[in-house]
């Protein structure tokens, strides 16, 4: 999600950064992700009783967490932290033939393992910070079917933000973008906008505010595969290439 050249999408990294540095700084960049809202989560029920602040707090802190871990990472790795933006990368790149341009199948395989690591390290290391047990599976129940559409709607505008910024030309943008779409998506979306396989996966680790039961999980992920690919749908519509019917080009 960085701007270092025109690519056909977000993450592509230079190619003189070695593959490892590119997993590692995945890895990193997701543990943070989610040691931010875990531990945010965390402290904001421990000054207050009131869920309103306590999400307010949450979202605040993952808003600016997310925004820094994008500028200081995404000139590495792209910053994806998460495996539905390197999927849809990754079929993106595939389906327009550009080659070493976008995600490779070797660096899919490498990005999303070093992704789900990095998420279930993050929770680990916020539970230890605060006190809490290291691993403790979440209790809260997100199955219902308001909370998945919640999903599929959170995923599909994300994806829809990072590519269409990328088929403008805009991807200087992506840290203040998409910090500040989640940070929005938080408050409008039932689910509060996970929009991220490792995340949700990470989240199930730790039994607090942040937390997901494991029963939860297999119906998140589902959705928000169905989301990217709602996603990568309107982008294809929305940032149409070609002619437009007497249109001016896109910007």
């Amino acid at each position: 999600m960085t701007a270092d050249a025109p690519r056909p999408a977000p993450g592509a990294t230079p190619p003189r950064t070695p593959l490892v540095a590119r997993a590692a700084a995945e890895l990193v960049g997701t543990a943070a992700l989610v040691a931010i809202v875990v531990g945010s989560g965390i402290q904001a029920t421990e000054l207050t009783d009131d869920v309103a602040l306590q999400l307010l707090a949450n979202s605040t802190a993952t808003v600016f967490g997310l925004g820094v871990l994008i500028a200081l990472l995404g000139p590495v790795s792209g910053a994806h932290f998460n495996p539905a933006v390197t999927l849809a990368e990754w079929w993106t790149a595939r389906r327009a033939g550009v080659g070493g341009a976008g995600v490779t199948a070797r660096e899919l395989a490498v990005y999303v393992p070093s992704q789900i690591a990095g998420a279930v390290a993050g929770a680990v290391l916020a539970d230890a910070m605060f006190g809490e047990p290291l691993v403790k599976w979440s209790t809260h129940d997100r199955s219902a079917g308001n909370l998945l559409l919640g999903e599929v709607v959170a995923t599909a505008g994300l994806i829809l933000l990072i590519f269409g910024l990328a088929r403008t030309d805009r991807l200087r943008f992506a840290p203040v973008a998409v910090a500040s779409y989640i940070g929005a998506a938080y408050w409008f979306t039932s689910s509060t906008s996970f929009a991220n396989p490792a995340v949700t996966i990470g989240r199930a680790f730790t039994d607090t505010f942040a937390g997901i039961a494991p029963a939860s999980v297999p119906g998140f992920i589902g959705v928000q595969l169905v989301g990217a690919v709602v996603g990568l749908a309107l982008v294809a519509v929305v940032f149409m290439r070609g002619k437009a019917d007497g249109g001016a080009p896109a910007a």
